[in-house]
C-alpha cells in the first residue's frame, strides 16, 4: 500500500471491505434466483465459479485487516434507504436491482484494488465484464420464457408451389392450432422468397401465429417477421442481431451440450436441439437420439424445441427426455388430415 496516513489505510479498507460485501450479497441473490426459481443448471454453475473467482480475488485483502477496520454502526449509509429498495415486483425486479449492485461494487473494487494490487483490479474488472454478459444472458431467458410460454408445435415449411398453394396450407395449420411457423426455402430467388413472407406474415399476424425465417435475417426485417432462425454455420446472433429489431427472436440450431450452452451466452431467445431421428427433409451425418435432449433438460431454461424427425409414433420418447416443446416438417404438412395430426401432437406435448 503506498504513503496513506493509518486513518487513510483504514477508511480505504472499509470502503474496500463495504463494497465487497455489497457485491458477495449481490452475488449470492442472483446465483439463488438463478438456481431456485430459474432452476437453470448451467447458469447458476456459472455464477458459482464467479463466485468462488470473486472470493478468491478479494481473499488478497485479508479478511482479518477488513473486520479490524469495519466500522458499521459509525457508517453514515447505512441508516439512508429509498422506497424503491422496500419494494421488488418479480423475478426479473429482483435479478435487475441485484445484478446493478454487484456491478456498482465492483466497479467501486477495482478503483480501491488499485491502491492494494493492481493485478487485483484487473481481476475484478474480468468479473465486471462477465457479470454484463450473464445479466443479458438471464435476462433473454425470462423475456423468451415470457413470450413463448405457451409456443409448443413449430412447423417448417418451404414457399410451396404458388402464393394460392402456400395460403392454402398455411391456413389449415393456422386453424389447427401451430403455435409458430417458419418459412424455410433454398430454391427461391429473393424477391419470391420476400413475397412469400410478406404473405404469411399478413396470414400468421390474423391468427395470432408466430412467424420466423430460417437463415435470412434480412428478409425477416423486410417482412416484419416475428424472428429468424440461424445455424451454425449462418450468421452469429451478435450479427443477426445488428440486422434485425432488438425486439426480434433469434432461435440457433444446436447439435451438441456445447452449443446449447454457448447459444444461451451468445443471447438466442430459444434453440433447436437435434436432430432426434432420421429426417425426410434434412440429411445429417448423426442422430443424437433423446440422449442430446436430456442433457440439455437437465441444464437449460432457454425454450428448447426438439427437432428432427419427430411424428406421432415417435413423441413419446421426446417428451419422456424432459422436452415440451417440438419443430416439425412432414409430420404435419404431409398428413393427410393436418389438424387432426397437429391436434394429436399437442396432446402429447400436454402429457395427454
Amino acid at each position: 500500500m503506498g504513503p496513506f496516513s493509518k486513518q487513510t489505510e483504514i477508511s480505504t479498507i472499509r470502503a474496500f471491505d463495504a463494497s465487497a460485501n455489497r457485491a458477495r450479497e449481490g452475488l449470492r441473490v442472483v446465483e439463488d434466483s438463478v438456481r431456485f426459481i430459474l432452476d437453470d443448471r448451467f447458469l447458476t454453475e456459472q455464477l458459482k465459479q464467479l463466485r468462488h473467482d470473486l472470493a478468491a480475488t478479494l481473499s488478497k485483502v485479508p479478511i482479518d485487516r477488513r473486520l479490524t477496520s469495519r466500522e458499521t454502526q459509525a457508517d453514515v449509509g447505512t441508516s439512508l434507504t429509498t422506497d424503491s429498495e422496500r419494494l421488488r415486483n418479480d423475478i426479473a425486479d429482483i435479478l435487475t436491482s441485484n445484478f446493478m449492485r454487484l456491478q456498482e461494487a465492483l466497479r467501486s473494487l477495482e478503483e480501491f484494488s488499485k491502491v492494494f494490487n493492481a493485478n487485483m483490479s484487473s481481476q475484478i474488472k474480468r468479473i465486471r465484464y462477465l457479470t454484463y454478459t450473464l445479466h443479458r444472458t438471464i435476462n433473454t431467458i425470462i423475456n423468451s420464457n415470457n413470450r413463448l410460454e405457451n409456443v409448443r408445435l413449430y412447423v417448417l415449411i418451404d414457399g410451396q408451389s404458388s402464393l394460392g398453394a402456400l395460403e392454402t396450407l398455411v391456413k389449415k395449420l393456422t386453424s389447427s392450432g401451430v403455435h409458430a411457423i417458419q418459412l424455410r426455402d433454398k430454391m427461391l430467388n429473393d424477391r419470391e422468397l420476400l413475397e412469400r413472407a410478406k404473405l404469411l406474415r399478413q396470414l400468421t399476424r390474423a391468427k395470432n401465429v408466430l412467424f420466423v425465417v430460417n437463415d435470412r435475417p434480412d428478409i425477416a426485417l423486410l417482412a416484419r417477421a416475428d424472428g429468424v432462425h440461424i445455424g451454425q454455420e449462418e450468421l452469429s446472433v451478435k450479427d443477426t442481431r445488428s440486422i434485425v429489431s432488438v425486439d426480434s427472436l433469434i432461435g440457433v440450431s444446436t447439435h451438441s451440450i456445447a452449443q446449447a450452452r454457448q447459444a444461451v451466452l451468445d443471447g438466442a431467445n430459444y434453440i433447436g436441439v437435434g436432430p432426434v431421428f432420421q429426417s425426410q427433409t434434412k440429411n445429417f451425418e448423426k442422430f443424437h437420439g433423446v440422449e442430446l435432449l436430456e442433457s440439455v433438460a437437465d441444464e437449460i431454461s432457454l425454450p428448447a424445441f426438439a427437432i428432427g424427425g419427430i411424428n406421432q409414433e415417435n413423441i413419446c420418447e421426446v417428451t419422456g427426455s424432459g422436452f415440451n416443446r417440438i419443430a416439425v416438417s412432414d409430420a404435419v404438412t404431409s398428413s393427410d388430415d393436418i389438424k387432426t395430426t397437429a391436434r394429436t401432437l399437442l396432446d402429447k406435448l400436454a402429457g395427454k
